[in-house]
Parts: structure tokens; sequence; C-alpha cells
């Protein structure tokens, strides 16, 4: 049996089920590993703010992989581990380009979401389902235009994520690819991944749950391979390749799955606890 030392935990599709709760069955897996010494560890591509009140609220989390790996954010000490962001001049480029596609897009800037009110006015048809809709509408600040504040306040840094949505009318995805393929070719160094069918993130190259996890793991003294991943989502899969056990949901995209060592439940079905317990 190996020996796991952190648990890192995507949310949306994995830990959380699909009314984005967490199960009790979850909870008292959780409770199982952190009892044994475990670091349990949210990775997600939201804000420490952002994550569930549920999650936040769990006693034995300290730690969080949070933004895709932007950041690794130690909540007993208020302090960023790690911090892995787009340089200010380079996001404000992308979205330039973006302005071009029928897309609505956002940001993350120092743990908080930013985002023109023109687009934000139109997530109605954009957001994948209501607990995007809820996302899109309470956790971004709206500013006449995200370009010009992120310029007039470039005092406060450089930017964590870029994430857009295309319209929730093309199930084709036409946009998105036609997005991605611009991307491909104007910015080849940002990291793209998606988390909903409907959604591109970018982050700087460095700034992946993989390598953010492997940094964490460094920072208490362990190594990767005592490190157990579940995910679901592309977003998750370099965490799934680089830790000592990746686990993929039942419900997980085809290509994490053909990457995990071991494949458990949906979200529904508790599948994170089944995974802890026949690893821990």
């Amino acid at each position: 049996m190996r020996d796991i030392r952190i648990i890192a935990l995507d949310l949306d599709g994995t830990l959380l089920d699909s009314q984005k709760r967490l199960s009790r069955g979850n909870v008292e897996a959780l409770e199982y590993a952190a009892a044994k010494g475990v670091h349990i560890v949210p990775t997600t591509g939201r804000f420490f703010g952002m994550m569930p009140e549920a999650v936040r609220e769990l006693p034995f989390v300290r730690y969080a992989i949070t933004v895709n790996g932007a950041q690794v954010y130690d909540r007993e000490r208020d302090e960023a581990i790690v911090r892995e962001e787009i340089p200010l001049a380079r996001a404000v480029e992308i979205m330039e380009m973006l302005d071009g596609f029928d897309v609505i897009y956002d940001c993350y800037r120092n743990n908080w979401g930013w985002m023109s009110a023109a687009l934000q006015n139109k997530a109605q048809g954009y957001a994948t389902d209501e607990h995007y809709l809820k996302m899109v509408r309470e956790f971004r600040r709206p500013v006449a235009d995200l370009k010009r504040h992120l310029l007039d306040t470039a005092a406060e840094g450089d930017v964590q994520k870029v994430m857009l949505f295309s319209r929730n009318d093309d199930p084709e995805k036409k946009e998105l690819q036609a997005v991605g393929k611009e991307m491909a070719s104007r910015f080849p160094e940002i990291k793209v991944t998606s988390s909903t069918w409907n959604d591109l993130e970018f982050n700087n190259p460095s700034a992946h749950k993989g390598s953010s996890l492997a940094r964490f793991a460094e920072h208490l003294g362990c190594g990767i391979e005592n490190c157990m991943s579940l995910g679901d989502g592309l977003n998750d899969l370099t965490m799934i390749k680089a830790a000592g056990i990746g686990v993929a949901m039942e419900n997980a995209v085809a290509e994490v799955k053909a990457s995990a060592d071991y494949i458990t439940g949906t979200n529904d079905e508790d599948g994170v606890a089944k995974a802890i317990y026949k690893f821990v």
C-alpha cells in the first residue's frame, strides 16, 4: 500500500455531487483520512473564497490549490505558498483577441472575479446552467471596461486566470473551437483547459494543478508519489498524471479516465469516499 500523505480533490464533478452538495458519505471519508494525518487539499479552478462554504468550513482543510494551480493558499497563515500568474499585459492582449468572438469573459485577480458589466449582463445566454450563472453574477465584480480597469490598476498585480463562456445554444462548440485555434496560434505558451462543455480557462503555463501539487508536496517535505489526486475534467489531467495515485471519477471525460490509475464511482455515488477507503 502506498503511503498517501496528501489527497488533492477537485470540487465540481468530483467531491461535490451534481447539485453542488457535499455528501455525508464523502465528509466521513475525509474525516477518516484526516484522522490518519493525511492532508485534505481542495484543488479547484475557483479562488478560495468562491469555494462552497461546506468545503471551506471543514476543520481539517488548511491548504487549497486554487485557480487551476495559479495559487496554493495556506488559510492558517493567510498567505500564498505558490503564485503563478499571467503577466498583466499578456492578459489584456488575450482579452483584446476575445473581443472578436461571441463569448463572455472575465478574469480572476487577487482572489476575486472581475468582468465588464456589459458582458455580465449577457450571462443568461452563455452560462451552462443556474450554478454557473450564479457564479458569474455573484463572484464577478462588474466594471465599465475590464481591460481598462486592469491597466488603470496595474499596481494591484497580474492576473490569475482568464475564463470565457461561449453561447449555451451552440452544442457543436464551433465558436469555442475557433477561439481555441486562435489561442494556439497567437498565445501558444498559455495553458488552456476547461471545466464544463462551453468554457475555456487560460492560465500561466506553469500554473496547473499537477505542478502546484508537486511544489506543495515538496513544501510539506514529501514527494509527489505520496499524493492521491481525484478529478473529472481536463483541468484535473495534470494532477491525475502527476500523483502517485491518479483517480478519475466514473463521470470524468475520456482523456482523464484514460490517464488515471484507477476509476472510482461517480460524484453522485460518493466516488471520492470509495477511493479513499481503497487507498488510504
